[in-house]
Parts: C-alpha cells; structure tokens; sequence
C-alpha cells in the first residue's frame, strides 16, 4: 500500500512540478525580468534590483515546497499506515549552503543581464521571447548535464585514480587502463564485441529487411509483422531466460524440454549437448537471442522506407523487363542505403553495449565474456573501480563515433 501511495504521489509530483514549472518560469519572465512596459531611467536600478532579489529567492521557494511535500506525505502516510515510519521533514544544512550559492549566483546573473540602461515595452517583449525556448530547454539540459555528463566526467575521474583502505583515492594516470590491457579476459571480451559487431547488426539488417519486403507482398502481411516485431517488447533479460530453455540440457535418459537439444536428437544425434558451453560457437548461440529482438525493429523501420519509393520507377523497371531480384536489389536496395546504414549503425550502438544477455546466459564464462560484463565483474565483484571505470570509458569512445556518424546521416535523411 505505500508503495502504492508513494507512486501515486511521484506522478502527481513529477506531473504538477512540469506543469508549475513551465506556468511559473514563463509568468516570471513576463512579469519580473522583462515586463511588457517601458523602463525608464529613473526605474532602471529598481527593476535590476527587484528581478535580482526575486531571482535568488527562487532557491529558497523550492526549498520551501520541498518542505511542504514532505509535511504532506508525512501527514497522509499517518493516516493511513500509522505504524510506518515517518516521512522525515527537513532540509540538510549542505543543501542549504548549495542553495545559497545558487542564489548568489543567479541574482547577480540577472542583474547583469536586465542591463542597466533604459528599455521599451517592445524590447522586454524581444527579450523575453528569446529567454523562453530556453527556460523550455531547461529542464532536459538539467537531465542530461546531470545524468549524462556528470556521470561521464566522473567515470574519467575514476578510471585515473585508484582506491586506496579507509576512502579517498590516489591519482594513477593511465595504470589502469594498462592493467586492462594486460588481462587476457578484457582482449576476450573485445574480440568477442568484434564478433557480435560483424555478425549481429548484419543478420539483423538482412532478416529484417527480407521480412519487410516479403510480408508487403502477402495477404496476412500485417499479422506477421506483428508476430516478428514481437520480441521487441521483451525486456533482454526476459529474451535471455527464453532462450536459456530453448538452449536447456537434460541427461540423455530424460525427455529434452531444449528444443535445440530435442531436434538434435531427433536427427540422430548421439548426445544432448551444452551448447552454451561450446568455446567460440557459444558466442553466436547468444547472438541468436539479439538477432531475434532486432529483427522487428530493422523490419519496421525498413518497410517504412520500402513503402516511400516512388512507385513510377518500380513500373518503369517491369516496363523495362526487370526481373523481381533485379527490382529489389538495384531498385529498391539503392533508394533506401540511407536507412539500411541507420538502421545497421544503431543496432551496432546496441551490440556495443550488449551485457543482460551474456550476463542472463552465461555470465561471461567458456569465453563469452563482452565488455559491458568485464567492466560489471570489475566493478561490483572484483570492486576494481578504477579498472571498471577505464572499461566503461573504452565503451564509451567505441560507441561515441558511430552514435555521431548516426546522428548526421538521420538529420541527412530528415532533408
């Protein structure tokens, strides 16, 4: 039940926090900072003074409806399961130092940029205007600073140093990343990322791409497509204990609940075996779960793009005596590279970062092992964080290009 509550009152929260943020920021930058009427040179220090004061207030407001919430939820959590602990209601004194700072600081921002001269209702107006995409770019550029970059900065920060008993950490420079280099397990995930990255996105793409133009061309097109996209709404991890049972193995005196292992034997095979434990071919036994996700998702995107080529020069090629096979590869594929490419490189992006299936299946044991799982064993098993943070840093530079590349060839294919 207070589960339940609690997320109930996040939403509600989350919700009226958006709303009042955006109703609050515009209502301020229309009343305080820029109102619609002219300034004269009399009431010029006032203004500044005003919307400098009321801007560091703003710190302190948010404070206050933090308070607020916490007195609200301590009072209904109260009611209605007494036994609970109570909401703790307060605000930490390093909170409010940081508050004060922020204050201090936006204040005497505003008080530059209100200027110092006298203005018209026409420029507050410009001003203003230009403020507001901002103040709705805010919130995101917030998000991303503070899971994004802040988490990338702090991931370099890790990867040179080294923790040292007791807390804190020494600065190491580049020792661990030549620790990393020296392990044999970090080159058997990396070859192994080489793998998953020539066969995955190009079966994916392939299957994808045959399953797009075949069920455009079938009566019940539309009820396989549902079918091959849906794995997509399978979480990895759910795909992984899927497959598990796919790949299952009983002794040879038991009836095989694996389906491979049943279908080996039934074709005359002499034992069950563990495929998962087979070096190198292991690999493409996980590849398989990874390949059957994206499908969907390559044939959804291609069809899309299957279907926008003009159909004026699908009949000139019948015209012209174009075969079926010569339509499709050097009509078709030809008009839709771009969105191939798309869809190859973000399911490169996804490879790259592959870790719940290896982690689901195998664990990187019998030389499955990828980055992603190295840099979790280092992390939170080994508790090598300087090592695991240098693991997350290689990722990050692996995927960082083609995400860029990614990014440009989708704004060329958006003109």
């Amino acid at each position: 039940m207070e589960a339940a509550l609690l997320g109930v009152f996040t939403i509600i929260i989350g919700v009226g926090g958006c709303i009042s943020y955006f109703y609050f920021s515009n209502l301020f930058t229309d009343k305080v900072l820029f109102p619609a009427r002219n300034i004269s040179e009399a009431d010029v220090g006032g203004h500044r003074t005003r919307a400098a004061l009321w801007t560091a207030a703003i710190p302190f407001l948010i404070l206050v409806a933090v308070i607020i919430i916490q007195v609200v939820l301590a009072g209904v959590f109260a009611l209605v399961s007494p036994g609970v602990d109570a909401v703790a209601i307060g605000i930490p004194t390093k909170v409010l130092i940081y508050a004060a700072v922020i204050a201090v600081v936006i204040g005497a921002l505003i008080f530059f940029i209100t200027g110092s001269k006298p203005v018209s209702a026409g420029q507050n107006i410009n001003r203003a205007n230009a403020l507001r995409p901002w103040l709705f770019l805010a919130p995101a550029l917030t998000a991303l600073g503070l899971y994004l970059a802040y988490p990338v900065l702090e991931t370099l920060r890790l990867s040179l140093t080294e923790r040292i008993p007791g807390g804190g950490s020494d600065f190491v420079g580049l020792a661990n990343y030549a620790q990393m280099m020296s392990e044999a397990k970090f080159w058997e995930a990396l070859t192994n990322n080489m793998y998953w990255l020539i066969v995955v996105p190009a079966l994916s793409t392939a299957f994808g791409l045959l399953a797009a133009q075949l069920t455009d061309r079938i009566s019940w097109g539309n009820i396989a497509k549902s079918l091959i996209f849906m794995p997509m709404a399978i979480s990895f991890v759910g795909a992984a204990v899927i497959w598990k049972l796919v790949y299952d193995t009983r002794p040879i005196d038991q009836d095989q609940i694996g389906v491979l292992n049943a279908m080996y034997l039934s074709l005359g095979g002499d034992e069950p075996q563990t495929w998962l434990t087979i070096p190198f071919w292991n690999n493409f036994f996980l590849m398989a779960v990874l390949i059957w996700i994206q499908t969907g998702f390559a044939m959804v995107i291609l069809s899309a793009a299957l279907r926008g080529i003009p159909e004026e020069t699908i009949e000139a090629a019948i015209i012209d005596g174009a075969s079926p096979f010569q339509i499709f590869f050097k009509i078709k594929i030809p008009q839709i590279m771009g969105t191939i490419v798309v869809v190859w490189t973000t399911i490169t992006i996804v490879v790259l970062k592959i870790f719940d299936i290896v982690f689901a299946m195998t664990n990187g044991q019998w030389e499955t092992q990828v980055l992603a799982n190295y840099m979790y064993d280092k992390l939170f098993r080994a508790n090598d964080w300087g090592v695991g943070s240098a693991a997350a840093m290689i990722i990050m530079l692996l995927v960082t290009p083609i995400l860029i590349w990614n990014v440009q060839n989708a704004r060329k294919e958006m003109r």
